[in-house]
């Protein structure tokens, strides 16, 4: 992971971004991660765990019609919590899953939805994973990686050397 964040941190200075965070199932690992590149203040706005539905809709903007039709797991959700997140960043990434017992067929415990976004660019993916991890902390610390590798590869794709 070391690579990863180093090549982070250098895409995120040289192209003057900053980046917010929403985390639902990661609960802050994605944050605590960040927070351990030396410099992360030159790019680190601000960033939320927003494990309530209530909270969602407070901070990040995510429409109760949304989470109703969807589900509080979904891409649907995972993307606004990303576009939400543009108030307080150009480059976003969001988190939203089952990292305990799921009682939903469609997102067993283990799935994730990601969210990334880029402002500039008007760009919002999002990402289903499922971790073949068994324990809530394993899980947790794979959902954060996996958001970690993928926001870097997100940005790599968007932004032109």
């Amino acid at each position: 992971m070391d690579k990863i964040f180093k090549d982070l941190k250098a895409i995120l200075l040289e192209n003057n971004l900053k980046l917010s965070t929403a985390e639902s199932c990661t609960g802050g690992l994605i944050s605590s991660y960040l927070t351990d590149i030396d410099g992360a203040s030159k790019f680190i706005e601000q960033n939320f765990v927003t494990y309530a539905p209530s909270a969602k809709e407070k901070f990040l903007k995510v429409s109760p019609n949304t989470i109703k039709k969807y589900g509080v797991v979904s891409k649907e959700v995972a993307k606004e919590m990303a576009e939400g997140l543009f108030q307080y960043a150009d480059c976003t990434v969001s988190t939203t899953g089952f990292a305990g017992e799921s009682d939903d067929d469609r997102n067993p415990m283990g799935t994730v939805y990601i969210g990334l976004g880029l402002k500039n660019k008007n760009e919002i993916k999002t990402i289903r994973f499922v971790s073949k991890f068994k324990t809530r902390k394993e899980i947790k610390k794979d959902f954060a990686e996996t958001a970690i590798k993928e926001l870097l590869i997100f940005l790599e794709k968007n932004l032109s050397k």
